[in-house]
C-alpha cells in the first residue's frame, strides 16, 4: 500500500503543474472540449483512487468537482470565471492535502465545505486564499523536493546499455593492467573507479526493476471467480512477492500467468466429490512462487490436482490428424506431457467460457519463448502438476564465477554459489551410490554432478582432482564438479539463442573483456539434466499428509543376498553392518562362525559353500544375542509394504513383497534367531543373560569342563564352575561319587552322574547318556 500512495502522489503531482494552466486556458475557451476533458480526468482520476486508498476528503472534493465539471460537459451549464476559480480553489485543495500526506504533517478542514459549495451556480465564487493561512505555509515549507521523475523507457533501455558498456571497458582495464608494476596511487584511483562503476551499475538496474506483487495481487480474484465458475473450491498461497523483475517483463507475463493459473483450476483440480473418492481434502490446493535463481526469475504455479493426462493427450492429437499414434506413443513420458503445448490442442470435448477452444498452452509457451524464457512441466499422475517459467532478464549484469570445463569456460552466477571445494580436499570423502556420486563435505552430504558429462565434452582437470562448486536451486543443493575454477567477473548476461535456451541448460550468453564468447550455465537446469529431483513445498506437505494418512510400513535394508536373490530384512534388527577380509568366516561344529571384536559370532549364509569369498556381514541383534548375516552387498533402505504372499512354511522367508513391481523375499528374524541364537549368546556381553545357570561341581578332574560344558552351552545354558558373589544357580551338576567339597548347592535341585553303565538306582544319570542328561537337566530347572 505505501508503494501505491508513494505513485498517487507522484502522479497527481505531476499532473497538477500542467492543470493550471489547462483551466486558466478552459475559462477563454469555453467551448475547447478537449481542455474539459483533461480536467474532468484528472478529477475522476483522483476520485477513484481515493476509494482505493481510503482517503475521504480527497475524495469528497474530487467528487464535487466532477459532479460540476460533469454539468458543463452535458450543457446544462456554462462555465463563468466563478465556476473556474471554484475549480482551481479544489485543484489548489488537493495539492495541499497531497503535500500533507506525503510530509505527514495534519491539515485540518476547515473551509473544505465553503470550497464544495463555490461550486454550486450564483454562488459568487470561492472565499479568498487566506482561510487557512498558516497550514498552508506550513505544508509548504515541510514539502520535501521532489524525488522522482517519468521516464521514457527507450531512455532507460540506452542508460542500461552505456552502463553496460562501461562495465565492460573497466574489466579490460583492469585486465590489462593487472601485470604491470602500478603505482600505489594509481591502484587506489582504479579501485574508487570500479567502487563508482559497481554503484551506478546498481543503480541504473533497479530503474526498471518493480516487484512481482503488481503481477500477483490479482491472482486472488481470479482463482475466486474461476473456482466459482466450475464448482470447486480452491485455496490460493503465494509465496515471493518481493522477488523484483524487469517492467517489461511484468506486463508480458501478465497474460500467460493468468492462463496457467485458469487451465490449473479447470483442468487440474478435481471437484470436490472427486477428491474425496480419491482420499484428497475437498479444498484444491494451488501454490504459486517466485524466486531468483542466478539470472533468471523462476516463476512456480503448482496444484495438487489429477496432473496432466497423456493418454488423452495422445488420443485427441491422434484423432485430430495431427500426428500417428504410433509416432507418440513413442514419445518419452517428458515429452508426451508436452504435448499440451501443441497449437489448437484442447483437452476439453465442449467448449466453455474457460477452456475447450483451442487457444492455450501454446500461446503461453509462444510468449514465454519471445522474451528468452523457458517453461518446464513436471507431472505427477494422480498427485498434481508443477510448473516453472523461468523467466530471464532482458538486460543485466550479474556478478559470476568463472569456470573451464574441459576447453571451454563457463560462467555460474555468484549468487547461486555457496562455496567451492577441491575435490582431494582435507575433510572432502567423495563415496559412490549406484551411478551417483555423493560428497560428504563436513556434515553434508551432497549429490555430485559432473559439468563434462552433462555437455558431453571431454574433462582436462588439473593433477591435484576437479573442484567442487556447492550450488542451491530451490528446495536443495548440489555440487557442480568443474575441471578449474578461473576467476570472478561481472559480466553483462543477454538471453542466447532460442536453440542454446531450449536446451535448458543455459541461462544465458555473454562477452567478455576477452572477447570470446561465453554461456552462463543455468544450475537448476544441470540438476534437471542430471536426474536430481528436490522436494518442492507442495510436495513436502502432500507427503506428509499422506504419512499422516497411510501407515508407512517397515524400514527395511535392501541387499543382494549370496545367491543372487535380492532380499530385505527389517532395519529395526540389524545391529551394524560390517566389513570383514575374505576368509574371515570359518565352518566348524556344523556352523558358520564368525570371529571379531574378541568373540565368535554364529553365521546366517543361503550359500554355505561360499562363506570363504564373503566381504559383508550384518550384524543382527534382538537386544540380548547377536547373529550374523552374510551377504553379497548393501543396495538401499526402504519402506516396507504388507506382504503379497506369505511363505508355505516356516523358513529364512516369511513371504514376498512388491517392491516398485519386483519380488523381494522378505527375511524372516524370528526364524534366524530361532536357529542360530542358542549358539549366539555364548560372549561376555550376553553371557547369562535370560538362560539358566548351570553349576559343575567338577571337583579336581575337569571331566565336566572338557566333556560337558560344551554339551550345555550348545543346548542353551549358562555354565559356570564358580558362582559370582550374586548369583543363584538353576542347578548343580555332580559325580555321583563326588561329596561336592566346597561347593553350596543351597535350594538347587542336584543332578549326579554315574560312570557306570548300569541303573544304580539311586536317581543318578550315565554320563554318557547325552539325552538322559539333558532330560535330566530340562527336568531339574523345570523346562
Amino acid at each position: 500500500m505505501d508503494d501505491l500512495l508513494q505513485e498517487f502522489i507522484a502522479e497527481t503531482r505531476e499532473t497538477l503543474e500542467a492543470l493550471s494552466t489547462e483551466v486558466v486556458a478552459w475559462e477563454a475557451a469555453p467551448d475547447d472540449r478537449a481542455r474539459l476533458d483533461a480536467i474532468f480526468r484528472f478529477v475522476h482520476t483522483v476520485k477513484g483512487s481515493c476509494g482505493f486508498l481510503d482517503l475521504p476528503r480527497l475524495s469528497r472534493l474530487s467528487h464535487a468537482a466532477e459532479d460540476a465539471l460533469c454539468e458543463v460537459r452535458d450543457g446544462k451549464r456554462r462555465p463563468d470565471s466563478a465556476l473556474v476559480d471554484a475549480v482551481l480553489a479544489i485543484v489548489d485543495r488537493i495539492g495541499d492535502l497531497v503535500e500533507a500526506i506525503d510530509s505527514g504533517m495534519p491539515l485540518t478542514d476547515e473551509g473544505e465545505d465553503e470550497l464544495i459549495g463555490a461550486l454550486a451556480p450564483g454562488t459568487g465564487g470561492p472565499p479568498g486564499p487566506a482561510a487557512t493561512p498558516v497550514a498552508a505555509a506550513a505544508i509548504a515549507q515541510g514539502r520535501a523536493p521532489l524525488r522522482s521523475v517519468r521516464l521514457n523507457v527507450d531512455l532507460l533501455d540506452r542508460m542500461m546499455s552505456g552502463m553496460s558498456d562501461m562495465v565492460l571497458v573497466r574489466n579490460e582495464l583492469f585486465r590489462r593492467l593487472r601485470d604491470l608494476d602500478l603505482d600505489p596511487a594509481v591502484e587506489g584511483a582504479l579501485e574508487r573507479l570500479s567502487a563508482s562503476v559497481a554503484d551506478m551499475r546498481d543503480a541504473v538496474t533497479r530503474t526498471r526493476m518493480q516487484k512481482i506483487e503488481t503481477l500477483f495481487s490479482p491472482l486472488p480474484r481470479i482463482v475466486r471467480d474461476t473456482a466459482a465458475a466450475v464448482g470447486k473450491a480452491v485455496t490460493l498461497t503465494v509465496d515471493g512477492s518481493d522477488v523484483e523483475l524487469d517492467r517489461e517483463m511484468i506486463e508480458v507475463m501478465r497474460d500467460p500467468l493468468v492462463h496457467v493459473v485458469r487451465n490449473a483450476i479447470d483442468h487440474g483440480i478435481e471437484p470436490p466429490a472427486q477428491r474425496r473418492a480419491a482420499g484428497k481434502r475437498e479444498s484444491g490446493r494451488l501454490h504459486v512462487s517466485a524466486r531468483q535463481s542466478g539470472n533468471q526469475i523462476v516463476i512456480e504455479v503448482i496444484d495438487d490436482g489429477r496432473g496432466i493426462d497423456t493418454e488423452r493427450l495422445v488420443a485427441k492429437l491422434a484423432a485430430n490428424g495431427q500426428r500417428s499414434e504410433a509416432e507418440l506413443r513413442r514419445l518419452s513420458e517428458r515429452q508426451q506431457c508436452e504435448l499440451v503445448f501443441a497449437p489448437g490442442l484442447s483437452s476439453r470435448d465442449v467448449a466453455t467460457e474457460i477452456s475447450g477452444r483451442g487457444v492455450g498452452m501454446d500461446v503461453v509457451r509462444a510468449a514465454i519463448d519471445q522474451i528468452g524464457g523457458r517453461i518446464t512441466l513436471d507431472n505427477k499422475p494422480g498427485r498434481g502438476l508443477r510448473i516453472a517459467v523461468q523467466v530471464p532478464l532482458t538486460l543485466s549484469i550479474v556478478s559470476t564465477i568463472v569456470v573451464r570445463a574441459g576447453e571451454h569456460r563457463f560462467a555460474i552466477s555468484r549468487q547461486t554459489i555457496g562455496e567451492i571445494v577441491r575435490e582431494r580436499g582435507a575433510n572432502i570423502r567423495i563415496d559412490r551410490l549406484g551411478e551417483m556420486r555423493i560428497a560428504q563435505i563436513r556434515d553434508r552430504r551432497l549429490p555430485v554432478v559432473d559439468l563434462c558429462d552433462v555437455l558431453g565434452i571431454p574433462s582436462a582437470a588439473e593433477p591435484g582432482g576437479k573442484m567442487l562448486v556447492v550450488v542451491g536451486v530451490g528446495a536443495g543443493d548440489f555440487a557442480v564438479a568443474v575441471d578449474d575454477v578461473l576467476d570472478t567477473e561481472e559480466l553483462v548476461v543477454k538471453p542466447a539463442a532460442p536453440s542454446v535456451m531450449a536446451t535448458g541448460l543455459y541461462a544465458g550468453q555473454t562477452l567478455p573483456d576477452t572477447g570470446q564468447p561465453m554461456l552462463m550455465i543455468d544450475c537448476a537446469g544441470v540438476a534437471q539434466a542430471a536426474g536430481l529431483s528436490f522436494t518442492d513445498a507442495m510436495d513436502r506437505e502432500l507427503e506428509a499428509e499422506a504419512e499422516a494418512a497411510v501407515d508407512p510400513g517397515i524400514a527395511a535394508l535392501l541387499f543382494d543376498d549370496l545367491d543372487g536373490r535380492r532380499r530385505a530384512i527389517p532395519l529395526a534388527v540389524i545391529d551394524r553392518i560390517e566389513r570383514i577380509r575374505a576368509g574371515s568366516l570359518r565352518q566348524s561344529a556344523g556352523r558358520i562362525w564368525l570371529a571379531i571384536d574378541g568373540r565368535v559370532l554364529p553365521v546366517a549364509a543361503r550359500v554355505p559353500e561360499a562363506a570363504g569369498a564373503v566381504t559383508t556381514v550384518l550384524r543382527l541383534t534382538d537386544g540380548m544375542a547377536e547373529v550374523a548375516y552374510a551377504i553379497d552387498d548393501a543396495v538401499d533402505i526402504v519402506m516396507l509394504p504388507e506382504l503379497a504372499a506369505s511363505a508355505a512354511e516356516p523358513g529364512p522367508s516369511c513371504g514376498i513383497v512388491l517392491l516398485d513391481g519386483e519380488q523381494v523375499e522378505q527375511v524372516d528374524p524370528l526364524w534366524l534367531f530361532e536357529h542360530h541364537a542358542r549358539a549366539a549368546g555364548r560372549g561376555p556381553a550376553t553371557a547369562a543373560a535370560g538362560r539358566p545357570t548351570c553349576l559343575l561341581a567338577d571337583g579336581d578332574g575337569g571331566w565336566m569342563r572338557t566333556f560337558l560344558r560344551p554339551m550345555l552351552e550348545q543346548a542353551g545354558y549358562h555354565v559356570v564352575e564358580r558362582l559370582a558373589s550374586d548369583e543363584r544357580p538353576a542347578l548343580v551338576l555332580a559325580q555321583a561319587d563326588d561329596a561336592m567339597a566346597g561347593v553350596s548347592a543351597g535350594s538347587a535341585p542336584v543332578v549326579r552322574l554315574r560312570t557306570s553303565a548300569a541303573d544304580t538306582g539311586d536317581g543318578s544319570v550315565y554320563r554318557y547318556d547325552r539325552e538322559g542328561v539333558l532330560q535330566a537337566v530340562r527336568q531339574a530347572v523345570g523346562k
